[in-house]
């Protein structure tokens, strides 16, 4: 019973890095904007939450409803990435342009949700395996939360060294994701 055990620690470990290795995709190019150590703390936390909360909803829609639901979710997910970035693209020509898409308010809740859209789905297959899900959603929420974390201060970092370019690849970096989430 403890190989079985020890088996499933191992895999929900590599499937919650797994599912944090987006959101660290995304931070990086979120972390190249101008944000405070308060701000990556509260985006680090809210995309956590966001892993916890999507697989947990996941494992309840999984019992109710198809997979229609799944190829829906992600759709939107990619789309909502891509205009995140294509904003933050643009504003980086523009010092006057508003930042339409923040991540604070309204902007870091649709970042969170977009972000951990997978986690939903994976909830979904959950539901149907049976495997210990408060062990897995504490995975997913903290590994997210951390790599967020991680890839919020390495876009910092980055923004140091790039300057004004690095809005520019921030917004690239979080369109390339979206499309590859869309088509890929």
């Amino acid at each position: 019973m403890m190989v079985n055990d020890v088996g499933d620690f191992v895999s929900l470990l590599f499937m919650a890095v797994a599912l944090g290795m987006d959101a660290f995709s995304v931070s990086l190019g979120i972390g190249m904007q101008r944000l405070r150590l308060k701000r990556v703390a509260l985006i680090s936390l809210t995309i956590g939450l966001f892993h916890i909360l999507m697989p947990a909803l996941g494992i309840v829609a999984g019992q109710m409803l198809s997979t229609k639901i799944d190829s829906i979710a992600t759709l939107a997910g990619g789309l909502l990435l891509v205009a995140i970035g294509a904003q933050m693209f643009f504003s980086a020509f523009n010092a006057e342009m508003p930042n339409l898409i923040a991540p604070v308010g309204f902007g870091l809740l649709a970042l969170a949700f977009s972000v951990s859209l997978d986690s939903f789905s994976v909830g979904l297959g959950l539901g149907i395996s049976g495997v210990k899900t408060a062990m897995a959603i504490a995975m997913f929420g903290f590994f997210s939360m951390l790599l967020t974390m991680i890839g919020l201060l390495l876009g910092r970092k980055v923004r140091g060294v790039l300057g004004v370019y690095s809005e520019m690849l921030g917004g690239s970096i979080l369109c390339a994701f979206g499309l590859n989430i869309i088509f890929g």
